[in-house]
């Protein structure tokens, strides 16, 4: 068994924790995400959402923060094993990674505009 196999349960968390501190640190498109996350969940607040919204709020953002962190893994990776040199196939590969990120964005902005809309319309036209 290897010493990456081995590792107990709490050790994960802890490998879990220095990837997101890692993240934070290194990705500047994180600690946006981070802001608008903040931003969108005390307006929810703010608004009183229900619980289903809130959740539906959260998946949206964890998918984002998600995504971002599965992208610059991979760029990472990617820049590791080719030790940052030009390659056209790994400039595809990064950038399939960013549309994906973009494409989650999206959603998340979508389900923003249908969860913030209404009591937006309430509060400024009544």
């Amino acid at each position: 068994m290897t010493k990456f196999k081995s590792q107990n349960f709490f050790r994960t968390f802890k490998n879990a924790r220095k990837g997101m501190r890692l993240s934070i640190k290194s990705e500047r498109n994180i600690r946006i995400h981070l802001m608008c996350a903040l931003l969108s969940l005390t307006t929810a607040f703010y608004f009183n959402f229900s619980a289903i919204k809130i959740c539906i709020l959260l998946f949206a953002i964890g998918g984002v923060i998600s995504m971002e962190m599965m992208n610059s893994a991979i760029e990472f990776t990617l820049d590791s094993i080719y030790h940052n040199r030009y390659s056209r196939m790994v400039g595809m590969a990064k950038d399939i990674a960013a549309g994906a990120v973009m494409v989650m964005t999206f959603v998340a902005i979508a389900v923003g505009v249908l969860l913030f809309t209404p009591p937006f319309y309430e509060m400024f036209i009544k």
